[in-house]
């Protein structure tokens, strides 16, 4: 008999529209090949659900805020129902990129340089800090969000303008920008299921690229690498996945310029949208929507 499964999807954060597509992709998934399903969003109908439709799985679809970053992880941990993905400890610290960066920098994995802003001590004298440390271009992104929202690419000249739309934030990473190629490499229960490089028609990799398929950014499988450099970032890649104690799928995200990759961050839920990365990488190795799904679903447990 197949088992019951509760998607949980939807939520508050800036991610909510990717993560009611990733829900819906994935229900839809398992509805087709005969599961009894519901999709559930995070909010005070939540544990009434779980109470009345009693799931034996609960697949996360959640993205960004209260979902990835180990809030709605303690939640799940307290029914005690196997779930998917990353578990409390390793999703708040994937989803803070400074405490990440700081694990890379520490087991020597390189990536970018960068400087954290806060808004409170009202810095005056920013763009010579900048210059000092770190030198323009540079970008300014959240600390805690996903799906590269509010990430911008800033010169000295629209520097003070985009760190004001920013102020919603209490601090944010100004980070050294990278050029050279975008690559992304995915992982499932620690071992590598394949790499994807991007190549956005916009500036970089953003909201709009990743989620427009009018923005029509070409994506390139097989990566176009010798096998010493993909040895390479898939040692990387799995290294990062181990210290940051993920579980299920992740996908690390780099930028390779002039032989050296720099990783940029590590998402601990991947979407699973008509144009998300991880479902096309298994896709191209010859695992299915549904064989994909069904592993997540196979790999979900309490105390992650």
């Amino acid at each position: 008999m197949k088992k019951r499964i509760l998607v949980l999807c939807g939520g508050i954060s800036k991610e909510r529209l990717i993560s009611l597509d990733t829900g819906k992709q994935v229900a839809n998934e398992l509805k087709k090949n005969k599961y009894s399903v519901i999709t559930c969003e995070p909010d005070h109908t939540l544990l009434k659900n779980i109470k009345l439709f009693k799931p034996d799985i609960i697949f996360n679809a959640l993205h960004g805020q209260f979902g990835e970053d180990g809030y709605i992880q303690t939640i799940l941990e307290t029914q005690k129902i196997p779930y998917t993905h990353s578990g409390v400890i390793a999703s708040s610290i994937a989803m803070d990129k400074e405490i990440s960066k700081k694990i890379f920098i520490k087991n020597k994995i390189l990536t970018p340089k960068y400087i954290k802003f806060d808004y409170k001590k009202k810095t005056t004298n920013i763009i010579n800090i900048i210059e000092k440390k770190l030198k323009f271009p540079v970008v300014i992104k959240p600390i805690n969000e996903g799906s590269s929202v509010h990430v911008h690419i800033c010169t000295k000249k629209n520097i003070i303008k985009n760190l004001k739309a920013l102020s919603i934030y209490n601090q944010i990473l100004i980070e050294e920008f990278i050029a050279g190629r975008e690559i992304q490499v995915a992982i499932i229960g620690g071992k590598t299921l394949g790499a994807i490089e991007l190549e956005p028609k916009r500036k970089f990799y953003d909201y709009e690229a990743k989620y427009n398929s009018n923005a029509k950014t070409k994506h390139i499988i097989p990566v176009s690498l010798d096998k010493k450099d993909l040895k390479k970032i898939i040692n990387i890649t799995r290294k990062a996945h181990q210290l940051i104690g993920c579980k299920g799928v992740t996908r690390s995200d780099f930028k390779f310029y002039k032989g050296k990759f720099y990783l940029l961050e590590i998402n601990t839920q991947p979407g699973m949208t008509k144009l998300s990365l991880v479902p096309e990488i298994a896709n191209y190795i010859g695992i299915s929507f549904i064989q994909l799904i069904e592993w997540i679903l196979k790999d979900a447990s309490v105390n992650r």
